[in-house]
């Protein structure tokens, strides 16, 4: 099964580790890009091969994560696509409203290239066997 990924960030050195990240682990993906939230969701409304998931930056430019979130789960359409948070930031309150908002999962970018290819692998993996729910906590932040 591969599984098909939209990654929404407007970092392209970010994209570009998270692709090569994407390459060297045993999960079999497609990966398509877009530096800001408008296109990622005139994506979204104009495709009909809808993603398994979106890994989503918080801090995008014309719309951020939180609005991109929050029209993602305001639209049944896309009640299936699993929305992981993928952010520099990590304030507490935030990550708890991103749940409450429908995030499936978050995970704060990491400082090196090798926690990255563990952190995604986990979030991948977590998708095709367990299928998270923002209801479980303990599957919700992706750590090292």
């Amino acid at each position: 099964m591969t599984l098909n990924l939209y990654l929404a960030d407007d970092d392209n050195e970010d994209r570009e580790l998270f692709v090569e990240a994407l390459d060297e682990i045993d999960v079999p993906t497609k990966i398509t890009q877009f530096d800001n939230g408008v296109d990622l969701m005139d994506d979204l409304f104009s495709t009909i091969d809808l993603p398994d998931a979106v890994f989503l930056d918080l801090n995008m430019p014309l719309m951020n994560g939180f609005e991109c979130l929050t029209d993602i789960r305001n639209f049944p359409r896309f009640d299936d696509i699993k929305v992981i948070v993928y952010s520099t930031s990590y304030r507490l309150r935030e990550v708890n409203q991103l749940q409450t908002d429908g995030a499936n999962q978050y995970i704060q970018k990491p400082s090196s290239f090798e926690d990255l290819k563990v952190m995604l692998h986990k979030s991948l993996v977590s998708l095709i066997e367990k299928n998270p729910s923002a209801a479980n906590p303990a599957e919700f932040v992706i750590l090292v």
